[in-house]
């Protein structure tokens, strides 16, 4: 039979830091719950023990024919000469989204890797298309205003949705799922991505344009870049300060792809501008940052992804691939080192 493991640091701090207090001391039993852990189990051998950085060279004897590990946030980060020492390792099924920060050694040994990326989107898409419809009818700026009963009537409100033109950065696995659920709303999407094909822009209905183009034509510009170094502090100043009147900025991408400064810069004398913030750099923002002082900065404590009853949903997709693995169907999620080099 199979023989399978799992791999976590349940408390590796650098992974998870986003997560609620209350989350963090049973992540694999929150990604894992016992019916996932007995379906995984009706399938294979699966080793007693979690397996974590310290107890590694511990039970390495017992792990000479380990061909499957499942993991979620918090996994070791072993090196290749630690994966030489699992011989019969074939593949890493991850519940959780992107693997580059692990991924290279396990490649390099010739370890598949599947990741639960696609599922982790879903929530992400989910909640930045609720934003986009509020942000498009006024809502934040709205309630903002709305303070007093004489302001019933002078309160601002948005364009509505209907051919509205909003501005997506980025069009990976969130770009496109957000593009999937923003198609019954009839809006005109423009996006920004170097990796987005003319062919693929034609498919799913988009218009493609430079990054300025995508700030200057959005009513509302949502940031699903992915964090890379040629990323970091891309979107600056002269980019807020082309926004639209009453224009809306969501973040639900990464903190360090924004010049804070200079979006604190444009905000503070563009107060008709609105920013949907759940993602920062330093993340969360020290107790002093303009974060906390802006009326038109909104911030949320990173719940856009996968959390409480989503979690599940990125077990589901790796049990569902172990099991078409065991039947020899093709892996729909395998991470590659090509598809690396754009990965946040």
């Amino acid at each position: 039979m199979i023989k399978a493991a799992f791999f976590t640091n349940a408390t590796a701090a650098s992974e998870i830091e986003f997560m609620h207090r209350s989350e963090r001391a049973s992540i694999l039993e929150r990604v894992y719950p016992a019916d996932r852990m007995q379906r995984i189990a009706r399938n294979c051998d699966l080793y007693p023990t979690v397996i974590t950085s310290e107890n590694f060279d511990r039970h390495l004897p017992d792990l000479g024919n380990l061909e499957i590990i499942f993991s979620t946030w918090g996994i070791p980060h072993l090196s290749s000469k630690q994966l030489a020492k699992l011989p019969s390792l074939k593949v890493l099924f991850y519940a959780a989204g992107s693997v580059q920060r692990f991924a290279p050694p396990f490649l390099g040994n010739g370890v598949r890797i599947v990741s639960a990326q696609a599922a982790n989107a879903v929530p992400v898409a989910e909640f930045t298309q609720a934003q986009i419809i509020l942000a498009n009818k006024g809502y934040f700026r709205n309630i903002r205003e709305y303070t007093t009963p004489s302001m019933i009537s002078t309160a601002f409100r948005g364009t509505g949705n209907f051919n509205t033109t909003i501005s997506l950065l980025g069009a990976g696995m969130i770009g496109r799922k957000l593009i999937e659920l923003l198609k019954p709303f009839q809006l005109n999407v423009l996006v920004f991505d170097p990796f987005l094909s003319d062919t693929d822009a034609t498919v799913l209905n988009v218009e493609k344009v430079e990054l300025m183009e995508a700030f200057e034509g959005g009513q509302v510009v949502s940031n699903h870049l992915a964090n890379k170094a040629e990323t970091v502090g891309m979107l600056k100043a002269a980019h807020f300060s082309a926004m639209p009147p009453n224009a809306v900025f969501i973040n639900t991408g990464r903190g360090a792809t924004v010049d804070e400064n200079g979006m604190f810069q444009v905000f503070s004398k563009r107060t008709d501008l609105t920013a949907l913030i759940d993602v920062t750099h330093p993340e969360p923002p020290e107790e002093n940052s303009p974060y906390y002082q802006f009326p038109n900065i909104q911030l949320s404590s990173h719940i856009a992804g996968s959390i409480r009853n989503e979690v599940p949903r990125m077990a589901d997709l790796v049990i569902q691939e172990f099991e078409n693995w065991l039947a020899g169907k093709p892996l729909l999620h395998e991470m590659t080192l090509e598809k690396l080099k754009t990965m946040a």
